[in-house]
């Protein structure tokens, strides 16, 4: 097996469970490459498996279980990935794994994401109608027969999630250390329980991806495929749309966002019309939540990770937050919108 010189080797050990795989799939390890990918935030490490006798390959995962929070997220890797691929849905069948080393081959869904594809295509809008079709099915059919035990960091989204990994993250991530402010942020104390308060109120009984982006949405032929998804739990619909709306990858324009957001609400009408209306009603709030988050997030991998590539979308992150908080008009939370009409 070749192996990428732009990124850390695999361990032998490891080399060996995927020749084993590769053997009992009657494919010869000795004339199989394997290539490195980035792990774009994460701290797992991806291989490409490439046997040169067929067209199939399949990608590789390592996470050491070096702390109970890798061995929680590795079981839930496994466990709600076998969850929705068993439903029938676009994500990659798990083929073989190992717990105690944190190891992963599963099915290849390509090299290209969403934010890819979509930059090539002069209307995006009917590609990402496709994908919230995928969006409304994993809500749904994820959420039946979905065991909470199975999640590695809550197990469901609630206040509590808002508050400690979304805003207090905004506050300490961006706010104290990314821009090196203050380091208490008391009036915007109210706003921020406030916040957590109106979000809560949303139906949230579904599955949620919880990191539902153009780069963890593949594009394979004109299908749609889903990955990273250990971080599921139960929670409200609005989140994971909000996610894909404002995500500072694609940014959208306003038009191409409410396009997708028709398409999205006319699904739910479908089914379940008497959510609309809460559902528009709460989505606001659950999206600035998730913005909170992203700028937490960016500023942390950047400074902290030092993937330094993640500067680059905290500012459009936080003229959607302005923005966001200047659309929704609500008294409540001017401190916060003040916040970042400042930083603009």
């Amino acid at each position: 097996m070749d192996n990428s010189p732009n990124f850390s080797s695999p361990g032998e050990e490891f080399k060996a469970f995927i020749r084993i795989f590769l053997k009992e799939r009657g494919e010869d390890p000795g004339t199989s490459d394997l290539r490195a990918i980035p792990a774009d935030g994460s701290r797992r490490s991806f291989w490409r498996i490439l046997p040169r006798s067929t067209d199939l390959t399949f990608i590789a995962m390592t996470n050491e279980p070096v702390d109970d929070a890798a061995r929680r997220e590795n079981f839930a890797y496994l466990m709600i990935g076998r969850h929705l691929h068993g439903k029938g849905l676009p994500l990659p069948r798990i083929h073989a794994y190992h717990m105690e080393k944190g190891w992963f081959i599963m099915e290849d869904f390509g090299t290209v994401c969403l934010q890819e594809a979509a930059s090539t295509r002069e209307d995006r809008s009917f590609l990402y109608e496709r994908v919230v079709e995928v969006l409304f099915r994993l809500q749904i059919e994820g959420s039946r027969g979905f065991n909470p035990s199975w999640t590695c960091q809550t197990e469901k989204y609630d206040a509590f999630v808002m508050r400690r990994y979304e805003s207090d993250y905004f506050m300490g991530a961006f706010l104290c250390n990314y821009l090196g402010l203050k380091k208490e942020w008391p009036e915007l104390e109210s706003p921020f329980t406030y916040l957590a308060g109106k979000a809560s109120r949303a139906e949230s009984h579904f599955f949620l991806h919880r990191d539902f982006q153009s780069r963890n949405i593949m594009v394979m032929d004109n299908r749609i495929g889903v990955v990273d998804w250990q971080g599921g739990r139960s929670g409200p619909l609005a989140y994971d749309l909000a996610s894909l709306l404002i995500d500072p990858y694609a940014r959208l324009s306003e038009e191409e966002k409410g396009r997708i957001y028709q398409r999205y609400t006319k699904l739910m009408e479908e089914i379940f019309p008497e959510l609309v209306e809460s559902f528009n009603l709460y989505f606001p709030y659950l999206a600035i939540q998730r913005n909170l988050q992203i700028l937490g997030a960016f500023s942390f991998l950047s400074q902290v990770r030092k993937k330094t590539h993640f500067r680059d979308y905290i500012a459009p992150a936080l003229i959607t937050l302005r923005n966001l908080l200047v659309e929704l008009e609500d008294a409540e939370l001017s401190p916060l919108r003040d916040l970042a009409l400042s930083l603009i």
